[in-house]
């Protein structure tokens, strides 16, 4: 039982424990949440104009227009990530490698393929040495070529390799000297 004033059955000098303590209501929470509420309806024009901006901004808070949170396109997040790790380059050359014929021609296609591209050497491989030796003459002109379709200065150098050949240095049947020639080809 408390006492109220104007409440005569309660005794004056003994205060009563409340029956729940859950049930205890603090009266400064209220008072805070009053207080805010009150400073946050007095604010008008540009200043509320401006909050409004900034929770816009925020990466927490959700909005109606498309942002990085919501699902994204194959093309665009393929963009990004080659833009982010640098791939440009190693993409475009590599574009030419699927499309050799037509950027080379059909005829030098048939012999002629490309093995890999770095650091501005495109190594390619013919398929006899009479076709490396035309390569090497031919050399100037596709840089010049695929510095039109890549960007300039994107290949720098051709390295011309000839066809795989068998050793024949080592086994039981070894030639010595000079060995074949040229017999593939």
């Amino acid at each position: 039982m408390t006492d109220r004033p104007g409440d005569e059955a309660g005794d004056p000098g003994q205060d009563e424990p409340p029956a729940d303590p859950a049930l205890e209501h603090d009266e400064r929470g209220l008072d805070l949440a009053r207080s805010i509420a009150r400073g946050l309806a007095g604010r008008t024009g540009p200043l509320r104009k401006r909050l409004r901006n900034t929770r816009r901004a925020d990466p927490v808070s959700s909005s109606a227009h498309p942002d990085d949170r919501d699902p994204q396109t194959l093309g665009s997040t393929l963009g990004r990530l080659v833009d982010a790790q640098g791939w440009e380059t190693e993409l475009r050359v590599h574009g030419v490698f699927t499309r050799w014929a037509s950027v080379v021609g059909d005829e030098v296609a048939a012999h002629v393929t490309p093995e890999s591209y770095a650091d501005g050497r495109l190594l390619v491989r013919t398929d006899s040495t009479a076709w490396a030796t035309q390569m090497k003459l031919l050399a100037g002109n596709l840089i010049h070529r695929l510095n039109q379709d890549l960007g300039d200065g994107t290949v720098e150098v051709i390295d011309v390799v000839g066809p795989h050949t068998p050793r024949w240095t080592s086994g039981r049947f070894r030639v010595k000297g000079r060995g074949p020639r040229d017999t593939y080809g």
